[in-house]
């Protein structure tokens, strides 16, 4: 894996660049789209990069538990098992560390709510059913499996031995991810644990790198809380880990965030992480978001809301979402968007989709799916544009003018 910055965004941290992976060019910043279980929900491969799409992400614990890495890795790796051939990504399996532990039974899984319940935005939607309890020790994660209750324990080497046979082109360290709501002396503890576990993937990574002549680059997560203290030392810690003088590729930015800390703890991370290195920003994807991430310095972003709210009929517009599925737009004949190249945009009207949606056809989260990823995807094309031609904040100002979030 190869990162180059292009053009940086005078007087801010952004940057737009190219991230030259084995499977083909990305450039960032780039809009990650989440495939939880080697698939984007009711969308195919081909609809996918139709969308603009350049890199697709898959679940570490999903696929471990179904149909298993063995069966992934055997198949030729997780790109060609779902028919994508372009870059790929997974994680690690740390969110669902905190989904099954700390956040079980607390209703955090989805949403966290320390202030106001609108401000908050977790690392990343789970769109699994309800999980059962996991248990952290400072060696690994005990769990149950969601589907069957059978028992599982993953420490950080075997993270990284499911990551390589799943085969994608860049994965990630495992991590604790904690709630905001943890006190600090639990933060400090969870981040504690967090650095050894890096330490541990790292050694293991390039164990198997060495072993199995992969080009797979590993990226380091950030945690913290929204602790300056804990968001600086752990990203020092994690930039400047090494094995035998080589470090991580990349870097992930976990944790859970209110949505003010674009400002704040995004930026904290990034003054320290090193420039040369690309930066992921796990879980975040609405537009205001994507706005403050880019010009703190992120390159990368992955969320399954694009398609999460299209398979519940909830639409992005630029003015705004909207809810297909109101009284209003049942005899509504233009497109979503009148200028949207989408091919939902191209052959459907707003009253097609909502009829499609009121009689539950299966095409009508197909159909919003294909808009939402096409509108997120090429908003975060359009941000690096304006990068490049130096409008930026031109751009910004005006998009967040006219979009008015729900």
């Amino acid at each position: 894996m190869k990162f180059e910055i292009v053009k940086k965004l005078e007087n801010s941290l952004g940057r737009a660049g190219t991230l030259l992976t084995p499977h083909g060019i990305i450039e960032t910043p780039a809009f990650v789209a989440v495939g939880t279980k080697a698939t984007i929900k009711s969308l195919n491969p081909e609809q996918v990069k139709n969308a603009g799409t350049e890199v697709v992400l898959g679940n570490t614990y999903h696929l471990y538990l179904q149909p298993g890495d063995d069966v992934v890795r055997d198949a030729g790796g997780i790109g060609k098992f779902m028919g994508w051939s372009g870059p790929t990504m997974t994680d690690s399996g740390g969110f669902q560390v905190f989904s099954l532990g700390a956040a079980y039974g607390k209703d955090m899984s989805k949403v966290l709510k320390i202030t106001d319940p609108s401000l908050m935005i977790p690392e990343r939607f789970d769109d699994s059913d309800a999980p059962r309890l996991a248990t952290i020790g400072n060696d690994g994660v005990s769990f149950k499996s969601h589907l069957d209750g059978s028992l599982h324990y993953i420490t950080p080497e075997r993270s990284i031995e499911i990551q390589h046979n799943l085969g994608a082109d860049m994965i990630f360290a495992f991590d604790e991810c904690t709630s905001p709501a943890e006190d600090f002396r639990y933060q400090e503890e969870a981040l504690s644990r967090t650095h050894a576990w890096a330490r541990r993937s790292l050694e293991h990574h390039l164990k198997l790198k060495q072993e199995n002549k992969k080009d797979i680059a590993l990226f380091g997560i950030v945690q913290g809380g929204r602790e300056e203290i804990l968001r600086k030392r752990s990203a020092l810690a994690i930039s400047e880990m090494q094995i035998e003088g080589k470090g991580f590729d990349g870097f992930g930015i976990g944790g859970s965030f209110a949505k003010e800390d674009m400002n704040t703890a995004v930026a904290w991370v990034n003054e320290i992480l090193p420039e040369e290195k690309p930066r992921h920003l796990l879980g975040i994807g609405e537009p205001e978001d994507l706005f403050m991430g880019i010009e703190n310095g992120v390159d990368l972003f992955d969320c399954v809301l694009p398609t999460r709210l299209g398979r519940n009929g909830t639409i992005y517009t630029k003015t705004g979402k909207i809810s297909i599925t109101n009284k209003k737009y049942r005899t509504d004949f233009s497109p979503i968007e009148e200028d949207c190249e989408c091919y939902a945009c191209k052959n459907f009207t707003r009253a097609y989709i909502a009829h499609l949606f009121h009689g539950k056809e299966m095409l009508a989260g197909t159909l919003a799916s294909i808009h939402n990823l096409h509108f997120i995807v090429n908003l975060v094309k359009k941000i690096r544009q304006s990068i490049l031609d130096e409008n930026f904040h031109e751009f910004k100002k005006e998009f967040l003018k006219n979009y008015a979030s729900l």
